[in-house]
């Protein structure tokens, strides 16, 4: 029998990816999402289409608005998304957002008997973002192992993080050959309501880039054309 594992599915490239490498793995899927009042919603409708094309066999979008709390460009109308490279941790940080999803897809996992997690993150890319470093992933597993049933039982999580030292041309080529589709992923921070990037987004600029890297066609969809 395969066994069960909870995937967290954000819509974007990375994430895709993550879920080809558990599916590949042989793992059957969970996915789950979390609706945080971010920016763009374009990503959560990208999942729920990754989702159903990848055969998953559930997909689940949590709802949590950490509007309320603001404090990132993702979440605060009033801070503006940066269009170039910036120093130290970005605005585009949402405080406690991974720690908060890998919680939630703890939950499931338990409810599900599953005992492996998968994350995304990427530590090269993104290592401005405290939540995306090795060191992190591994801090949450021993936390899961301390504070669940399952585990106290015998039955240890582990949190996968295959992306986790990849370039995101590495990234690319390793989904390509899995046949994820990266026309249906969203990546921008401002992507408008038909799923288009704006082009210009630090998440915008690392995927252009890594598909150049990579020497593969990049499928996104931008609102206006991209320089090269």
């Amino acid at each position: 029998m395969k066994k069960n594992a909870v995937v967290l599915l954000s819509g974007g490239l990375d994430s895709a990816t993550c879920l080809a490498i558990a599916k590949a793995h042989g793992f059957d899927c969970y996915c789950l999402s979390l609706d945080y009042h971010q920016r763009s919603i374009a990503e959560l409708k990208a999942a729920k289409n990754i989702a159903l094309h990848s055969g998953a066999k559930a997909h689940k979008t949590v709802q949590l608005d950490l509007s309320l709390f603001g404090g990132s460009a993702l979440t605060d109308a009033d801070i503006d998304v940066p269009e170039s490279e910036t120093e130290g941790i970005p605005v585009t940080y949402v405080p406690a957002r991974n720690t908060i999803m890998l919680s939630l897809s703890l939950a499931w996992a338990e409810v599900l008997s599953a005992q492996d997690i998968f994350i995304g993150v990427n530590a090269l890319d993104y290592s401005g973002y405290p939540d995306c470093r090795g060191e992190y992933v591994k801090a949450f597993q021993e936390m899961a192992n301390l504070a669940t049933k399952s585990a106290v039982e015998g039955r240890k999580i582990t949190v996968h993080a295959p992306l986790i030292d990849m370039t995101k041309a590495e990234i690319i080529v390793k989904g390509t050959g899995l046949s994820v589709d990266y026309g249906e992923t969203v990546s921008c921070y401002q992507a408008d309501d038909l799923g288009r990037a704006c082009c210009v987004c630090d998440s915008c600029r690392l995927r252009k880039e890594g598909f150049n890297q990579a020497g593969i066609e990049d499928p996104t969809v931008y609102q206006t054309q991209p320089t090269s």
